[in-house]
């Protein structure tokens, strides 16, 4: 991430929600990932936070008014709506997006929002009801027509003590929403990005099923990095403890087969195939209908190799298409990872070190190599998924080019 937001210009407006809390961590954040914020407090907004948190977390002067400080060029509407690289409306009242839809210009923030060209994302927080009301709707498509963006909202606990639609997405969502939009690396622009993620579970009876430890948080940094340099991605995931980021197409399975079933036809329109998931090898071979109960003797289960997902897509592969997989071992890593390459052939494929409370499996990082199918091995050592990912398709982006 701080690739991508590395000296972005970001205007975080901030209106009348009670989710105006939340904007300070969005602003921590951006912050944190490199970020030039420039936090612009509307008067209602004021109510609920001051603009010293805003100072204090972003180094620049937080804006709360139309004519304040004239002599200041930094703070003058057009001025920062020019350098912006992205507005984010975070959190995004129902007043705001009726301004920003009828072009009412009557605060400093909903004017800039006239003179921007920059992308303009809004994180909507309000009531249910009036996030359903029909002129809030209206506004919405009106604003998605023009090319605005949106994020959210969220199903849950609304500060009136309500239950539904319309509770602010979380910082985290929000902030990898904006990064395609600030991204000025867009060499996956117009391509498609098919992944595999998360792990299996076949069924042994109604209740239990045999499993593994993938977590998805691989599929689940494979999926942002291919957003943020411009692609379409469809995740095809099994079961996994994380969620997928925001403008990804989700096809969610449960077993191996279903996998198959729903991959190997997806990856004949897809310009970049990646294998991430753990996909098992074995299912029962006669699930039973019925819970099973103790019976004070071993239980036998005959089991049965599951269809090879990888090897039907590289099977039917098109021209010019890329191919990439994942190598998931405990022991004879790069022996392993070049016979599945080559076995499979595969483009490429990332070795990775399963087994390690350092590595693998349900850890932030892993310890990985990078092979090609023209011999080439790279040595990542130990690093965060997030990079084991862009290092990826860097090497995918340098194939389709």
């Amino acid at each position: 991430m701080k690739r991508t937001f590395s000296t972005r210009e970001i205007v975080l407006g901030v209106t009348g929600s009670i989710a105006a809390y939340k904007a300070c961590e969005i602003a921590s954040r951006l912050v944190e990932f490199g970020a030039c914020v420039t936090p612009v407090l509307t008067r209602s907004a004021r109510e609920l936070v001051g603009p010293a948190t805003f100072e204090a977390i972003t180094g620049r002067r937080a804006v709360t008014a139309m004519f304040e400080r004239l002599q200041d060029p930094e703070i003058e509407h057009i001025a920062v709506a020019q350098r912006a690289n992205l507005f984010l409306i975070a959190p995004a009242t129902a007043n705001i997006l009726a301004k920003a839809a009828h072009g009412i210009a009557d605060d400093w923030l909903s004017t800039s929002l006239l003179a921007t060209r920059a992308p303009v994302l809004f994180a909507p927080a309000m009531n249910a009801n009036m996030y359903a009301h029909p002129a809030t709707q209206a506004n919405i498509e009106t604003l998605r027509r023009r090319g605005c963006w949106f994020v959210g909202p969220d199903v849950g606990r609304l500060a009136c003590g309500t239950e539904g639609v319309g509770r602010m997405a979380e910082p985290l969502a929000i902030i990898e929403a904006a990064a395609p939009l600030v991204s000025t690396r867009r060499d996956l622009a117009g391509k498609r990005v098919l992944i595999t993620s998360g792990g299996c579970r076949e069924p042994i009876d109604p209740v239990r099923f045999l499993g593994n430890r993938s977590s998805g948080k691989m599929g689940r940094a494979l999926a942002l990095e291919a957003l943020v340099r411009g692609a379409g991605v469809t995740v095809v995931s099994g079961p996994a403890a994380v969620a997928l980021p925001h403008g990804v197409e989700v096809v969610p399975v449960e077993t191996a087969s279903e996998m198959a079933e729903a991959t190997v036809p997806r990856a004949a329109e897809a310009d970049v195939v990646v294998a991430a998931a753990a996909v098992a090898d074995y299912r029962v071979d006669k699930p039973a209908a019925e819970k099973r109960k103790r019976s004070g003797q071993p239980l036998t289960l005959n089991l049965t190799e599951n269809p090879d997902v990888l090897a039907a897509i590289s099977a039917n592969r098109h021209q010019g298409q890329v191919i990439a997989g994942f190598a998931a071992e405990t022991a004879d890593l790069l022996e392993n990872a070049r016979v599945k390459l080559d076995k499979k052939k595969l483009d490429l494929v990332v070795a990775n070190k399963v087994g390690a409370p350092d590595s693998g499996f349900d850890s932030h990082n892993v310890a990985a190599c990078i092979i090609d199918n023209m011999g080439n091995v790279e040595d990542l050592g130990i690093v965060s998924k997030e990079i084991v990912a862009e290092q990826l398709f860097d090497r995918i982006a340098a194939r389709l080019a």
